[in-house]
């Protein structure tokens, strides 16, 4: 993941009927990132959005989209910003095919092979001339998320592109989402109400609780970086003996209970661990890795609220 930033969110608020839906709120998404955006009922998620992609304006504050202002230039910001807010919007009457060279027409540069790619790249070519009003929930939304590709974004908004679909159509929204970073090199800022999926998707999630900022969320983080492991084995006691010696260097260890040891460790230096426990006696039965889920991380920061 890079460095550079592709949309900024500076100091936002947004006020309603005298209320804080928004309240300076701060984030980033940097180029080729896929970012989460999670709160609970009520957070501002989709108001967020809809100021990014200038549906509506902010009390204070600035949206900056490849560093140019939403505000003071918005059809320049706005070309780089591809978004599907909410349910997506299609003739029903009209094919797949009809209904996204209706949207090709409204943009500048869009040819009819460019139409053909997104076509292919959200796996839509069987159905592609069949009309919009036959669609599955799934194949709807994957028309909506062609149609905000048309015009090679360099980021893409979804606001709950998961919503309302079965396991399979789940998957194959995240398998198409990570398809469209690795060949269309899109940033992505997404929100969904299913965590495990955010987990999935995304290398970063920001939590929102009442319009405000409240966590940054690495997920997926840097290999050298050190992780709770957790050994099964038949004796502790030798196996923290060995691991107390300086063959396999400095470790933080804790006894879980009576068979189980948790070891933070660099993950490279696993294999040296469990090839000097096995050296000197210890069996090993089990071996997999202590981790606090996003789950976990958004309970804690937001006090236990539902969300959306």
């Amino acid at each position: 993941m890079q460095n550079h930033v592709v949309l900024d969110i500076q100091n936002v608020s947004k006020v309603i009927n005298g209320h804080d839906i928004i309240d300076d709120l701060n984030f980033q998404l940097h180029k080729g990132e896929v970012l989460g955006l999670l709160g609970p009922n009520g957070s501002g998620k989709t108001t967020t959005m809809r100021m990014i992609v200038g549906l509506m304006k902010p009390t204070k504050g600035d949206v900056f989209i490849e560093g140019i202002s939403i505000q003071s230039n918005f059809h320049k910001a706005i070309g780089y910003i591809g978004s599907m807010i909410e349910t997506p919007a299609f003739y029903p009457f009209y094919s797949g095919y009809q209904n996204l060279m209706y949207f090709a027409s409204m943009s500048k540069g869009v040819s009819k092979t460019r139409v053909q790619e997104v076509v292919a790249l959200l796996g839509l070519t069987n159905a592609i001339h069949k009309k919009f009003s036959t669609y599955s929930l799934g194949m709807k939304q994957r028309l909506g998320i062609a149609q905000a590709l048309l015009h090679k974004p360099t980021i893409l908004i979804l606001d709950e592109p998961t919503n309302g679909l079965d396991p399979a159509g789940i998957r194959e929204i995240r398998d198409y989402l990570k398809l469209i970073t690795k060949t269309e090199h899109t940033s992505i800022l997404i929100s969904s109400h299913l965590l495990s999926e955010i987990e999935l998707m995304c290398d970063r999630a920001v939590i929102i609780q009442n319009g405000k900022y409240i966590k940054e969320v690495e997920i997926n983080k840097d290999p050298e970086e050190s992780i709770n492991v957790i050994f099964e084995i038949n004796n502790p006691e030798l196996a923290l003996s060995v691991l107390s010696s300086n063959e396999v260097g400095s470790l933080t260890i804790h006894q879980k209970d009576e068979n189980k040891i948790s070891i933070n460790v660099v993950e490279e230096n696993i294999p040296l661990i469990v090839e000097s426990l096995v050296t000197k006696g210890v069996q090993i039965k089990y071996i997999y890795r202590e981790k606090e889920t996003l789950e976990d991380v958004f309970i804690q920061a937001t006090g236990g609220n539902v969300i959306e």
